[in-house]
């Protein structure tokens, strides 16, 4: 039986058998994992590809403006700017995201006056290239001036309609600072507060009022005034008209007073008068009576 048995294992066929099954086992192995494989490759590939492809974005920046402050007052650019950026998709995005940049016009080798200034961007990755619009800009360069004034109040109207007066109006701010460009500051003749009177204004009136830096002309300048707003009070009081009309009134109540007080002095002496007369009569008939009965007897 035993001898049969390893005689089975031993044939020919069987063998092959074995051998086939383990070549088609072995082969749908190796072509199984060739085929992950591949489909591993592919998918890195193509993220790899996405990660790598380029891409460009516009980003609208703030201008950054390189100057001393305390000696020179810049004008005449834009506060923003428009860049193009391109580059690898992961880093665009990274940079449009985070903004991590910026976009400046180094002035601080100019000297006063007006310049044409090419736009330069810092801090932008290398692997990054960019467009600035506008790629130029023109400024004017000008030193900068401070000078104290006087707040001047001035009022829409001095008039009311229902006869009441406006008093002296009142400002809590004396004086301010105003600083500018030297030919802005130059041009300064006064610096307002202007307040709008309602006409039917009754009660005082408080406003916290902006100031504003005037030329000869009336036309409001590009200045820093500091502070830049003050408080006025205005006092309202009854005008002439009224105080006639009152005194008008007083002196009608008085008179009808003393019209009524005559009146009654009037019906008074009356009453009295009548009363006299009626005991003169009464004494009168007694006197008579009294003779008749005197004769009589």
């Amino acid at each position: 039986m035993g001898k049969d048995t390893k005689g089975f294992f031993r044939r020919k066929w069987f063998l092959r058998i074995i051998s086939l099954i383990l070549a088609l086992f072995l082969f749908m192995y190796v072509n199984g994992s060739k085929s992950g494989f591949l489909r591993q490759n592919t998918r890195n590939n193509n993220q790899s590809s996405a990660l790598m492809s380029n891409k460009s974005v516009t980003l609208r920046m703030p201008l950054d403006v390189t100057i001393d402050n305390n000696k020179y007052i810049v004008s005449g650019y834009p506060q923003y700017v428009k860049i193009k950026v391109t580059g690898p998709s992961a880093l665009v995005t990274t940079t449009s995201n985070t903004q991590n940049f910026k976009v400046y016009a180094d002035l601080s080798d100019l000297t006063p006056g007006k310049h044409r200034v090419k736009l330069k961007t810092s801090g932008l990755n290398s692997e990054l290239t960019s467009k600035i619009e506008p790629q130029y800009i023109n400024v004017n360069i000008q030193p900068r001036k401070t000078i104290t004034m006087k707040v001047t109040i001035r009022l829409s109207t001095r008039d009311l309609d229902n006869g009441y007066k406006l008093g002296r109006p009142h400002s809590d701010i004396q004086t301010v600072q105003v600083t500018g460009s030297r030919d802005e500051v130059n041009k300064v003749n006064r610096i307002v507060a202007f307040i709008a009177i309602p006409h039917d204004a009754k009660d005082n009136i408080a406003r916290q009022v902006t100031l504003q830096a005037i030329d000869r002309n009336g036309q409001t300048l590009n200045v820093v005034i500091l502070p830049t707003t003050t408080n006025v009070s205005i006092p309202v009081s009854a005008g002439s008209q009224s105080s006639s009309s009152s005194d008008s009134s007083s002196s009608s109540s008085e008179e009808s007073e003393d019209t009524k007080s005559s009146s009654r002095a009037m019906t008074q002496n009356d009453s009295s008068d009548s009363s006299s007369e009626t005991s003169q009569s009464s004494s009168s008939i007694s006197n008579e009576d009294s003779s008749s009965s005197s004769r009589n007897q």
